[in-house]
């Protein structure tokens, strides 16, 4: 099963080659992507890498984590799972969150 690091810290110049490149020396890479700005096209910064084993994710983190690509310590740690924000919020079905017409005073 596929395990997924997040690459932070990214110079804006760091491509998914790159990214690909730098990883497949510790091990199989699966995918890596550099996370853009849908409208500007601009990197964010960041990215995420699959790798096929665990043991490999372990060492990339141990060998690149706060080493430097393109000019910038990268940060490189396991992925978390994407929380679904489907709600929201706490807020209430009126969407207003307040008193609705009532008289605070």
């Amino acid at each position: 099963m596929p395990s997924k690091l997040y690459v932070g810290n990214l110079a804006y110049s760091v491509s998914n080659d790159d990214l690909h490149e730098l990883f497949s020396q510790v091990g199989q890479v699966q995918s890596a992507t550099v996370i853009t700005d849908k409208f500007s096209g601009q990197s964010k910064g960041f990215g995420f890498v699959e790798m096929t084993t665990a043991e490999e994710v372990a060492n990339a983190i141990r060998q690149f984590n706060d080493t430097e690509l393109k000019g910038r310590n990268i940060k490189v740690n396991e992925a978390k799972p994407r929380e679904s924000n489907f709600g929201g919020g706490n807020r209430d079905r009126s969407g207003g969150g307040g008193s609705r017409g009532r008289n605070r005073w």
